[in-house]
Order: C-alpha cells, then sequence, then structure tokens
C-alpha cells in the first residue's frame, strides 16, 4: 500500500527557514502528482503546493508563492517543500498527498495522504 512519510518540521522564528520531505513507498512514484497542504487549528486543510510526476510543472497558493518552493526526486521517491521567510501565519501541520489522476488545489484530488508534520513559526 502507498505510505507517505513526511519530516522536516519543527520551531523556527520568523523570516526563518525549514525543509520538509515526505518519503513515498508502494507506488511508482514518477506516475504520481504530489501536493503539500497544511491546516491550522481550526481551520480547514489549505493548499499550498503541487507538482506533477516528472517535476516539470508546479503550482503553488498565492499565499506562498515567490517563499516557498517545492520540488522532487523521483530517485529517491521523495518530494520536498522548502520554505524560506517563514510567518507566524504558516504555523501548521503541512502534509504530503499523492494522486495518480488529475491534480491541483483541492483535496479531494489526492488519494494518499501522510500523517502530517508541525510546523511552527515564533513572532
Amino acid at each position: 500500500q502507498v505510505q507517505l512519510v513526511e519530516s522536516g518540521g519543527g520551531l523556527v522564528q520568523a523570516g526563518g527557514s525549514l525543509r520538509l520531505s515526505c518519503a513515498a513507498s508502494g507506488l511508482t512514484f514518477s506516475s504520481y502528482a504530489m501536493g503539500w497542504f497544511r491546516q491550522a487549528p481550526g481551520k480547514e486543510r489549505e493548499f499550498v503546493a503541487a507538482i506533477g510526476g516528472t517535476g516539470g510543472t508546479t503550482y503553488y497558493s498565492d499565499s506562498v508563492k515567490g517563499r516557498f518552493t517545492i520540488s522532487r526526486d523521483n530517485a529517491k521517491n521523495t518530494v520536498y517543500l522548502q520554505m524560506n521567510s517563514l510567518k507566524p501565519e504558516d504555523t501548521a501541520v503541512y502534509y504530503c498527498a499523492a494522486t495518480i489522476g488529475f491534480y491541483g488545489s483541492r483535496p479531494a484530488m489526492y488519494d494518499n495522504w501522510g500523517q502530517g508534520t508541525q510546523v511552527t513559526v515564533s513572532s
């Protein structure tokens, strides 16, 4: 079965950087589009970024565009989220997700989810 395991979260000061990783197993990784989502307490799950199977197409929410970069290494079955210029409002649990079908910003488009990693940005 598909398994997605996120890592790299933690506590960082505003303006700092973090790099999240999501290791995938149980799938032909390059056939799957990957997405990053986040969920803050009391809020709905929010799209952050997505990347196509080959890595040639990326897509970002307006709130992170220019600060976050999604990338993937198909040889390592891993997708990354480089987060720079972090703000307190970026505080959330970050989830990676995978889909073999059409992908975009809606969580329902993704069939497989990781357990999440906490990112906390202090002011």
